[in-house]
């Protein structure tokens, strides 16, 4: 069992550093991520922000946590622990939005969680889109189960 959860986990992890940390889309497409550079707080306005955490979110989130965020992306099958089900409403309770925002910078570990969730180094002054990621998985808790 445990070579089978390495083996999903490093499947995984070639998932999301393949595809998600050099922003290829559907198809290994380019995402439309604007101009590719870095910005800084202020530098984006809220809807290039809120665009680009969606598709983020499409890329590198829904692998495992799934389109709805119910924790059932096509990636989670071999994932133990499972990923968080957004939709939860009593871990939407339980967390503040800095929890949130340092668990999609630094990765699960970073807030005590799985290591199975990577990193996002390349968001970290991008406090826009990280801001707008927070807002869209705060927003998926209000669709219930």
């Amino acid at each position: 069992m445990k070579t089978r959860n390495c083996l999903a986990a490093g499947a995984l992890w070639f998932c999301v550093v393949a595809l998600g940390a050099t922003g290829c889309g559907k198809g290994g497409q380019p995402a439309a991520s604007g101009s590719g550079t870095t910005q800084t707080k202020g530098a984006m306005s809220p809807e290039q922000a809120k665009k680009e955490a969606a598709e983020i979110f499409a890329n590198r989130c829904t692998p495992c946590h799934g389109p709805s965020g119910a924790g059932d992306g096509p990636a989670s099958a071999g994932l133990t622990p499972k990923p968080r089900d957004f939709r939860d409403p009593e871990w939407q309770k339980s967390v503040d939005d800095a929890h949130i925002e340092k668990a999609i910078q630094y990765g699960g570990a970073a807030v005590g969680k799985s290591a199975a969730m990577p990193a996002n180094p390349d968001l970290n002054e991008k406090t826009e889109v990280v801001a707008s990621l927070r807002a869209l998985i705060r927003g998926l808790g209000n669709a219930g189960k």
